[in-house]
């Protein structure tokens, strides 16, 4: 199995007994003290013999300088997503961005029962579990404009505020085990989190590694962006079989137990560093690892996109004649062979028969396209700056200046960004806050919620492929020989900016005819 490449990274499974909580956050803060990477904590909220994990990992995030706390894994069932998404924003930005979130589907139903929470089936745990990371990820990002509003059977959200942004990207780590998990992990989460001691045994975790590959792959997502973790027992803390799993099954993230102080330092003063450098010597050795599937065929000259690959456009909409506006058509073509979704998959909202539309339901769609006309000129302008680079007619740094001051970078390509700039055209006395057009078309058509989820979707993609580039870009200052990297990381902003934005205006320029702006608006 692949050696996904990630720096590696040791932590502890920390003591939380309510009868020694002093003793707890000692070993935390000698973790901490040690060197270690991060400290974690089970979460049981039902059971009174351990101390609450939320609030131990608060105390513990008081009382440490640089070690990364979290659960593992936390009990969804019994903290509301929308509120942990708060709770974990607000203890990333007080602890200096040393939070990350371990979740779990829940277990021990009846204890669950007994304190409250909702008694689910597998099947429900693992959507509940699914919608959950929706609902987290749409608190935190506040680039978009207006309230979050996400439909689902366990976690429906009407309009919950966004923020606090957490102060670091917090990454999402699943505990995993069957199928239908691990595939969530691959398609939605940030990490897998399973226990040596839950595995039918350790070759388990190559089925598991080929069951989020996939599950990646199909969602369009690169599959080595997703760490790999493993939950150790006492006999495993062993530097040659650390190492090998590692470069056998990808493990990056080894969290051993950590009750004892004495076992806390020998963990971390003598088997890290030896694994570490066992790693690095096994990988220095080794050829060079294939390239993502997501960058593969790069292309080697930028200027104009044309586009040497091509793929059917599908869920095509016919734009009435009688609204007058036309959206920008998508002829397929591609830079690179793969992209970061399946296209196919987009949804569509229906077109009703006979609709009259207004003088200012026209303007409200066609400024959609004018904003998008704007973003397309400030791609060819980026590719531009990267060609200039490559020839070194550009410094990098001025160059990465020029990207950070597009409209793009900043997150205002969406169609939040739309409204913004409609607004400032029409009234200033009005928050985006309370005139978003997401909200505003939900609230005026339940039928357009899907493709407004799928695009909401979409701009998390697009804001990783941003930066993507960015990172590309540090890597070719450092070294100039990574200049087919940063190609292929412009290249994939190309194709998927740009099938993004005419999949956006195909799907809404009818109904922001139709619905217009919020009323009281203008």
């Amino acid at each position: 199995m692949p050696d996904y490449q990630h720096d590696l990274l040791f932590g502890t499974f920390g003591a939380s007994s309510s009868a020694d909580p002093d003793g707890a956050v000692e070993l935390a803060v000698a973790a901490d003290e040690a060197g270690l990477d991060l400290v974690t904590f089970q979460d049981h909220p039902y059971q009174p013999a351990l101390l609450d994990t939320w609030t131990l990992m608060s105390y513990v995030a008081a009382r440490t300088t640089r070690i990364r706390i979290t659960g593992n894994v936390l009990n969804l069932p019994l903290r509301p997503p929308a509120v942990l998404a708060r709770a974990a924003a607000a203890l990333d930005r007080l602890s200096g961005g040393r939070v990350e979130l371990g979740l779990g589907s829940g277990a021990f139903w009846d204890a669950i029962d007994a304190m409250g929470g909702r008694r689910r089936t597998p099947g429900e745990s693992v959507e509940a579990l699914a919608e959950a990371i929706g609902v987290i990820r749409a608190i935190w990002d506040t680039s978009e404009k207006g309230g979050v509003f996400r439909s689902g059977e366990h976690y429906p959200v009407h309009g919950a505020k966004r923020g606090p942004a957490p102060q670091h990207d917090i990454s999402i780590w699943l505990g995993a085990y069957k199928p239908r998990m691990l595939r969530l992990v691959g398609s939605l989460a940030d990490g897998w989190l399973p226990s040596v001691g839950y595995l039918p045994s350790i070759g388990a975790l190559a089925d598991g590694n080929a069951e989020i590959d996939e599950a990646a792959a199909t969602a369009g997502r690169d599959p080595r962006r997703i760490r790999r973790l493993l939950n150790i027992r006492p006999e495993d803390v062993d530097v040659n079989r650390l190492a090998d799993w590692a470069l056998e099954y990808g493990v990056s993230v080894f969290i051993a137990p950590g009750d004892d102080l004495r076992t806390i330092e020998h963990y971390a003063a003598e088997i890290a560093p030896a694994v570490r450098e066992s790693v690095e010597r096994a990988r220095t050795q080794a050829p060079p690892p294939e390239p993502a599937p997501a960058e593969h065929g790069p292309v080697e000259v930028a200027g104009p996109v044309t586009g040497e690959f091509a793929r059917p456009v599908t869920g095509e909409v016919t734009v009435p004649a009688a609204l007058g506006v036309t959206p920008t058509p998508d002829d397929g073509a591609r830079l690179l062979p793969t992209t970061r979704w399946d296209e196919s998959a987009r949804p569509f909202p229906p077109i009703p028969d006979g609709i009259r539309y207004s003088d200012r339901g026209r303007a409200v769609a066609g400024h959609l396209i004018d904003v998008h006309n704007h973003l397309r000129s400030e791609l060819e302008q980026l590719r531009d700056v990267i060609a200039q680079v490559r020839a070194g007619l550009l410094d990098p740094g001025v160059a990465r200046s020029a990207i950070n001051a597009m409209t793009m970078r900043q997150n205002e390509w969406t169609v939040g960004a739309f409204c913004a700039s409609y607004c400032r055209l029409v009234t200033t006395h009005h928050s985006l806050e309370d005139s978003g057009i997401f909200p505003h078309l939900r609230h005026a058509d339940a039928a357009v919620a899907p493709t407004i989820d799928r695009l909401q979707a979409e701009h998390l993609v697009i804001h990783d492929v941003l930066e993507d580039v960015d990172a590309a870009l540090v890597m070719f200052i450092r070294d100039p020989s990574t200049h087919a990297g940063l190609q292929r990381a412009v290249d994939s902003l190309t194709d998927t900016l740009l099938s993004h934005l005419s999949y956006e205006e195909r799907a809404l320029v009818e109904p922001l005819a139709r619905y217009g702006m919020a009323p009281g608006q203008v």
